[in-house]
């Protein structure tokens, strides 16, 4: 691999990370926050290829009339090509089912319960729902009835857990927050379907078998199949 080369892998990357930062396929990667640092990060490296050519073709014009020695890169360095072709041919879907029922739940001890927002249902987010069930014992959700959305697990038992992937900076470190399902489930689900819930608080709960973690319950009342969100992964528990 010469430098010309180098410079059209770095172009390509570059472009990649750009075509990425500016559509919704970021989000499959790191969180919303991050978008301006994917789109700089594009900018950088094409900026680093055009810079590459001219100094190229700057030191070719010098060298015409004396003999240059030119070193060639590692063969490896080909290897380069390789994050690029799946950047570009490969979307990777969001994790859903398989990696939640492999890991234990994430869900935390909320540092306070907000007043819930106005409307019938108020809509939270699972990750809320399941903190002030969990830890805050329902007492903030008193009888409201309530709507959250998630995708669909089912364990090795068949018992269905509606989650969603908690997301602290990217998907490498994305974990599940579980929350098990109780009066009128749908008599048919399929793993990584989603769901917008309507339904109730219910004490229930139970242990996750992957870590002890708690797994609190919804109670639900009408269940309807939604599409998969522009951004399937959970942010609201660090901002």
């Amino acid at each position: 691999m010469n430098r010309q080369a180098q410079a059209v892998v770095l172009f390509l990357v570059g472009g990649a990370m750009l075509h990425a930062g500016t559509t919704d396929l970021y989000l499959r990667y790191v969180k919303t926050g991050l978008q301006p640092l994917v789109v700089g990060a594009g900018v950088v490296l094409i900026v680093a290829a055009l810079a590459t050519v001219w100094y190229e073709r700057k030191r070719s014009k010098a060298g015409h009339d004396k003999e240059v020695h030119v070193h060639r890169e590692p063969r490896v360095s080909w290897l380069l090509v390789l994050p690029l072709l799946a950047l570009i041919l490969v979307a990777p879907p969001a994790l859903g089912s398989y990696s939640a029922l492999r890991t234990g739940t994430a869900l935390q001890a909320p540092l306070a319960y907000a007043p819930l927002p106005s409307g019938d249902p108020v809509r939270l987010s699972l990750v809320d729902y399941a903190g002030r069930a969990a830890y805050g014992h329902g007492r903030s959700l008193g009888d409201r009835r309530i709507a959250i959305s998630g995708f669909v697990a089912l364990d090795g038992k068949g018992t269905p857990y509606l989650v969603r992937m908690a997301l602290n900076c990217c998907a490498a470190d994305a974990q599940p927050v579980k929350v098990g399902l109780t009066g009128k489930i749908p008599p048919v689900l399929q793993p990584d379907t989603w769901l917008e819930l309507t339904g109730t608080y219910t004490d229930r709960r139970t242990k996750d078998p992957v870590n002890n973690g708690i797994i609190p319950f919804f109670d639900i009342t009408e269940a309807k199949p939604v599409p998969t969100p522009r951004d399937p992964y959970d942010e609201s528990w660090n901002g």
